[in-house]
């Protein structure tokens, strides 16, 4: 007899191989869902194994083994995306994959964005099924990372449609993939995981607010990294214009490599206000509380993708309003009543810019509509139940087939 969501039934615990491939754990995206993914399940008893990347920390969770693979001279500091690294350790999970699947027993596979092809694999040659854990589209992060590539887009779209068709269920991050997943395989089981706020997780420890010294008001804070799509270049153009109206207005920018960040510092530096800018670098999740205490407006100018940006949901729940830009990736979760919403383009964001900074009223209604929507929505309480109903249809799908004890 388990707990599911809050009732009692008599559900079989099942061993869980869950592949990871991306460093584990890192305080970013994927590696965060994949702690919540993991924490939910062991919480409700099941055995999972952990098959992840040589690089990141330990955690300690009950129920949860943790195996990396070898770690090749040379190849490390993985980051986020395609890459030839990840390509090499790629097939190396595949490999180490089929050595536990031999000597150990798995009711299921849980396989993160391109560890679906393993699943597939694992489902061909040993009659397992897997679940695709959909952060991400891999054709449209393949032809956007790399443009050259999009002549292959049919085909690219073609093996996604593969992995959806083969999976037991899906589990898409946002609105537009599980629509996308629902026009490849109606009948499958399927359910939208968001990400939720950090704020809420209490894996995620939390400083109190301490002290961080800013000199201006108010304080346009934006948070994550600093890749092109992440539309900075947006940033800085629409708050040099609306700076010139508040001469003791602050940009905050916190994440980013160090590379990212010079970069940024100094096209700062050429348009003349750099003395207006505040750089932090990459900060701790811990600092996250923190952080959004001296801000007054928090920002995603972000100008491609379909995901929802993990930030959305902690700058939701942060008490601050939120502006972002007026694209899907935002749109699916931002509406006008929980943010202020602005056209892609300098002058645009500078409008909404200018509207928040100007209107206290504006930015205590959108704050507060915002923490309410979190608390219905985005909490790890939804999470919990989005992930544990699901887990329940797939562990009666598999049952029905005769496949746990």
């Amino acid at each position: 007899m388990r707990r599911i969501a809050g009732a009692e039934v008599e559900i079989p615990v099942m061993n869980i191989l869950l592949i990871a491939p991306h460093p584990f754990y890192q305080h970013r995206g994927t590696p965060i869902a994949v702690k919540l993914v993991i924490t939910v399940l062991s919480g409700t008893g099941h055995h999972l194994t952990l098959l992840t990347l040589p690089e990141g920390e330990d955690p300690k969770i009950p129920n949860c083994r943790i195996l990396r693979v070898p770690r090749i001279p040379g190849v490390s500091r993985i980051k986020p995306g395609f890459s030839w690294k990840k390509g090499i350790y790629d097939i190396i999970l595949l490999h180490q994959t089929t050595l536990l699947l031999h000597r150990s027993p798995y009711d299921l596979l849980h396989t993160v964005e391109e560890a679906a092809f393993i699943g597939v694999y694992a489902k061909k040659r040993f009659g397992i099924p897997f679940v695709y854990d959909m952060d991400s589209s891999l054709s449209d992060q393949l032809v956007e990372m790399y443009p050259g590539l999009s002549v292959f887009s049919s085909l690219f779209r073609f093996l996604e449609k593969r992995l959806i068709r083969e999976s037991a269920g899906v589990l898409p991050v946002c609105r537009a993939l599980e629509d996308r997943v629902k026009r490849v395989a109606p009948e499958k089981v399927i359910q939208r995981l968001e990400d939720i706020s950090l704020l809420d997780f209490n894996g995620m420890p939390q400083d109190a607010a301490e002290t961080l010294t800013i000199t201006g008001k108010p304080v346009i804070m934006y948070i994550g990294n600093l890749e092109k799509y992440q539309g900075i270049d947006l940033l800085i153009n629409a708050f040099r214009i609306a700076s010139s109206g508040f001469p003791d207005a602050r940009l905050v920018i916190v994440g980013g490599t160090k590379r990212d960040v010079a970069r940024y510092q100094k096209i700062c530096r050429d348009k003349g206000f750099a003395d207006k800018t505040l750089f932090l670098g990459q900060q701790p999740i811990s600092r996250l509380k923190s952080l959004f205490f001296h801000a007054d407006i928090l920002v995603s100018p972000r100008i491609a993708g379909n995901n929802t940006p993990m930030k959305i949901y902690s700058y939701l729940d942060s008490g601050k309003p939120v502006l972002a830009t007026r694209l899907p990736t935002h749109t699916q979760v931002l509406n006008d009543e929980i943010a202020l919403l602005a056209e892609p383009n300098p002058h645009a964001l500078c409008r909404g810019l200018l509207r928040l900074m100007e209107d206290e009223n504006l930015r205590e209604r959108l704050a507060r509509n915002a923490a309410d929507q979190v608390r219905r929505h985005y909490s790890f309480p939804a999470f919990q139940r989005k992930l544990c109903g699901f887990y329940e249809k797939m562990e009666n799908q598999i049952a029905q087939k005769g496949m746990i004890p």
